[in-house]
């Protein structure tokens, strides 16, 4: 699938009346897992960004080109897998945000969020907050205006349930919606009635984010929420796996003796081996 095929299967699930997860991707081979398996749509977060290329907690240390890049290396790996991304504030203001939408779109992404957050934390605050409504909305339609694949999707994305309320939420979902964004991204949410509220505001499709599944995938997507994240597992678990397997080592558990190791079988599949025996074959003459 080229990147406009993978653009179109995504607007398709917005335009769905299913509420589906996304599955937590952070590099080649976690993208390949998820695609084998079967998922609709991946999902790279900024915090488990950080996390993959830096080692870093999400305090918006990464640059916009290592996010790229690693995005590159996902999307360059996979063959069919939509990938929605957490572009946070776009990495910097407006304009930034105009050079993150150039960046992303050629990485190959089918989606991206910016948020309202004001990112990097502020000298002496403790608490998240956001931009003024005015500089949210500059932000979005300068997304909007440097995209040139008018099916890139560009996801407002706000924090304000958690931070100043419902109703600003619904104000500056408002004002995102009506400058076009494609659909609109909230973290926060803790009832299904804050959900009603934000897609009847609106109309456009709804992305939770952080759900704990205490929200009925139905009902929720009853209220127009056709993504709802579910954190990132995956990840953790990765690295949860990697720290007993060199702990084990480290005591002196022979190689042999490791659990949870991948079958022969699956490695080759997800290294996409055949492929490259028929290559070698085909042109290396072997």
């Amino acid at each position: 699938m080229t990147w406009t095929d993978r653009r179109r299967a995504f607007r398709s699930l917005l335009a769905g009346s299913a509420c589906l997860h996304p599955a937590s991707v952070f590099d080649p081979i976690s993208a390949r897992i998820a695609e084998d398996l079967g998922f609709e749509s991946g999902m790279f977060a900024g915090s488990v960004a950080a996390l993959t290329v830096l080692g870093a907690p999400d305090l918006v240390v990464i640059t916009l080109t290592e996010f790229a890049e690693q995005i590159r290396r996902m999307t360059r790996a996979t063959a069919r897998l939509p990938l929605l991304v957490d572009a946070d504030h776009g990495y910097g203001n407006a304009l930034n945000v105009m050079r993150t939408v150039q960046e992303l779109e050629v990485a190959g992404v089918a989606a991206l969020t910016i948020e309202d957050t004001l990112l990097p934390r502020a000298y002496a605050e403790t608490r998240p907050q956001l931009l003024a409504p005015e500089e949210g909305l500059g932000k979005i339609r300068a997304a909007l205006a440097a995209r040139s694949d008018p099916g890139l999707v560009i996801v407002a994305r706000t924090g304000a349930l958690a931070v100043s309320g419902l109703d600003d939420a619904v104000a500056r979902a408002r004002l995102y919606a009506e400058a076009g964004a494609d659909a609109l991204f909230f973290t926060g949410v803790k009832t299904l009635d804050q959900v009603k509220a934000l897609h009847a505001a609106t109309g456009r499709p709804l992305i939770l984010g952080g759900t704990d599944g205490t929200l009925p995938p139905q009902a929720l997507a009853e209220a127009g929420v056709r993504l709802a994240l579910q954190g990132h597992h995956p990840f953790m678990a990765a690295v949860q796996a990697l720290h007993e397997t060199l702990a084990a080592l480290r005591a002196g558990t022979p190689p042999g003796s490791l659990v949870n190791q991948p079958p022969a079988a699956l490695m080759k599949q997800l290294t996409r081996e055949a492929g490259y025996a028929a290559a070698t074959r085909d042109f290396l003459g072997g």
